[in-house]
């Protein structure tokens, strides 16, 4: 198998090489396939690691706005735009889906950057990571913002690919029915590998930039925060986390733990969990922060990084079981080599977390998410941030028969979304359109009548 897998890491490289992907991103590549030949699994068990205990808290820092205003002068805003929403059907950048007032994600995090740089005189850079997928539609729909780009510096960079690699031998899988599905990105871990290799990082530096601000595109409430920017300039630490406290409903995902060996900040991962361990990783009491994917790092402690270990950071391996044809389970089995971006917390010594209000973190992954969105539990405030409107969010559950992709549930939703401020739960499951100003109170639910029916206009739902 030693001997095999060679060979297919040779293939492997001749494959990326032929695409033209960056030599530098090939050699991060190969590391993660030697630890991926080794067996190495990437998991962290829970004897070596401590909970983390109270970060200090976004809501008790001083606002300070000639600090702020020179730690935004310093700052670029990078946002992770490489996804298509396939979870949801789409086949186009999920940043285009029009959000709030018909305005899509891009739209909403265009002018919240172009306001913080008005009120606050700076240039704020905005720079997305795309993915080959995502990127000209991207570009094409930036276009409607010609005061966005700053001189000297592009709008993006692309996020780099991998082939996608058989379970049976660890080859580049062909798939010449579609070509393009040999391929996959190698997780927002390689953000660092992308800045790097593009020439981003050293054209940030060079201009002057300090520090960094990344979140994901689909989570419009990572609004640039002149606050928290004027906190990490004056933490002088190299990088640090946004978490939030953890209720039952984040008993999976991402969570920051303090290694025991060296009394580092790590991120542990659900697919990094041992089976034993997922018990205490899921209690919510003991691990009470999980982490947003909102992180700041300051570039010129990531380029002294990069520089020190050869452009190889050595995030830990997240191994992503799937077939080649994800719509296809009969496809062959391949692995997918993927690492985290919040992983980096581990490599740079004096990292810090911030724990942050939850508005800071509003992802859309369902279509149960994009409803809520769009309802009146969200405003979008004069400077283009999102403002809940009420303690917390509601609980939405549609039929995924009927409601899982974008094509099923916009014809549903054409009235637009439901009144969900009074809503604790909406819960629904058949076939059902929705009229226009519809009113869910308390806990409504809506059963299976077995052919498709509507919720007529003005209607109010409750229990």
């Amino acid at each position: 198998m030693r001997r095999m897998s060679a060979h297919g890491l040779e293939l492997a490289r001749q494959h990326m090489a032929a695409a033209g992907v960056r030599p530098r991103a090939i050699d991060v590549f190969a590391y993660y396939y030697g630890q991926l030949e080794s067996g190495a699994t990437g998991m962290i068990a829970e004897a070596d690691v401590e909970p983390l205990v109270d970060p200090p808290r976004l809501g008790d820092i001083e606002p300070n706005e000639d600090g702020a205003r020179e730690a935004l002068a310093a700052t670029v805003i990078l946002k992770l735009n490489g996804g298509l929403g396939t979870s949801m059907g789409m086949d186009r950048a999920k940043s285009l889906l029009p959000v709030r007032d018909g305005l899509s994600f891009l739209d909403v995090i265009a002018r919240q950057v172009l306001d913080v740089r008005e009120r606050y005189g700076v240039s704020l850079p905005l720079l997305f990571m795309d993915s080959f997928r995502t990127r000209d539609d991207t570009l094409a729909a930036l276009a409607a913002y010609p005061d966005l780009p700053v001189d000297g510096l592009p709008l993006d960079f692309m996020q780099n690919q991998e082939p996608k690699l058989l379970v049976s031998d660890l080859t580049p899988v062909s798939w010449p029915t579609d070509p393009a599905l040999e391929w996959c990105p190698p997780g927002h871990g390689d953000l660092y590998t992308a800045l790097d290799v593009s020439g981003v990082l050293s054209m940030l530096t060079a201009a002057g930039f300090r520090y960094a601000s990344v979140s994901n595109s689909d989570n419009l409430g990572a609004a640039p925060d002149p606050t928290i920017a004027g906190w990490f300039a004056d933490s002088r630490a190299p990088y640090a986390a946004e978490v939030c406290v953890r209720t039952p409903a984040d008993r999976k995902g991402g969570h920051l733990v303090v290694r025991r060996s060296d009394g580092r900040l790590i991120l542990r991962e659900t697919a990094q969990t041992l089976p034993e361990d997922a018990e205490a990783a899921a209690d919510e009491t003991r691990h009470r922060f999980f982490h947003t994917n909102n992180l700041w790092f300051d570039l010129a402690a990531l380029t002294d990084v990069l520089r020190a270990r050869a452009g190889v950071l050595g995030l830990p391996l997240i191994r992503n079981r799937k077939t080649v044809d994800p719509s296809d389970s009969s496809s062959p089995e391949v692995v997918q080599i993927e690492s985290a971006m919040g992983a980096a917390i581990e490599v740079f010594e004096g990292a810090q977390a911030l724990q942050v209000d939850r508005s800071r973190f509003v992802p859309v992954k369902t279509t149960n998410d994009l409803l809520v969105l769009r309802s009146d539990v969200y405003a979008l405030g004069e400077t283009y941030a999102l403002e809940r409107q009420r303690d917390s969010t509601p609980l939405v559950d549609l039929d995924d028969t009927y409601y899982k992709t974008i094509g099923g549930f916009e014809p549903r939703f054409a009235a637009g979304a439901p009144s969900l401020a009074g809503a604790r739960s909406l819960r629904v499951r058949g076939d059902w359109t929705f009229g226009s100003d519809v009113i869910v109170v308390g806990d409504a639910r809506l059963v299976d009548n077995g052919c498709p029916s509507r919720v007529p206009d003005g209607a109010c739902l409750r229990g």
